[in-house]
């Protein structure tokens, strides 16, 4: 990899600290150069996107992985904030549901979000991961 390539920013934004370890450590795997913020709440990371949206768009993540159940904030919420508070108006940042619901209602509502680019089912795991970041895998 090329020193002067970008580190692709990731958000994880996950209640599940163990999810959370698990997922960072699959990513850095998975990519070699990655800047990885992890919030355990909606709440929090809007608070986190809202600084960076005034202090610098630009740091704003390439890749956002919401998960859906959450206290505080849940991602349905998060979605909703995000949107109302225009946080990302030259859509940076690819959003992604990360979920462990299988229920047809959830992957179909998030489909139903145009900031939502997929869903995907939890566990992550190496191949998702750079399926996700479009990552060419080596033949």
């Amino acid at each position: 990899m090329n020193i002067n390539n970008k580190a692709i920013s990731v958000l994880l934004v996950d209640d599940d600290e163990i999810n959370n370890f698990i997922s960072i450590k699959l990513i850095k795997k998975a990519l070699l150069n990655t800047e990885i913020m992890a919030c355990l709440n909606g709440k929090y990371a809007i608070e986190q996107l809202s600084d960076i949206q005034r202090k610098d768009p630009n740091k704003l993540p390439d890749y956002i992985l919401l998960d859906i159940n959450m206290p505080i904030m849940n991602g349905w919420e998060f979605l909703d904030e995000y949107k109302r508070l225009n946080l990302d108006p030259l859509g940076k940042s690819k959003i992604y549901i990360i979920s462990s619901s299988v229920f047809s209602n959830d992957i179909n509502k998030a489909r139903s979000y145009p900031l939502v680019k997929d869903f995907i089912s939890k566990p992550l795991n190496v191949e998702k991961i750079k399926e996700l970041f479009e990552v060419p895998t080596e033949h």
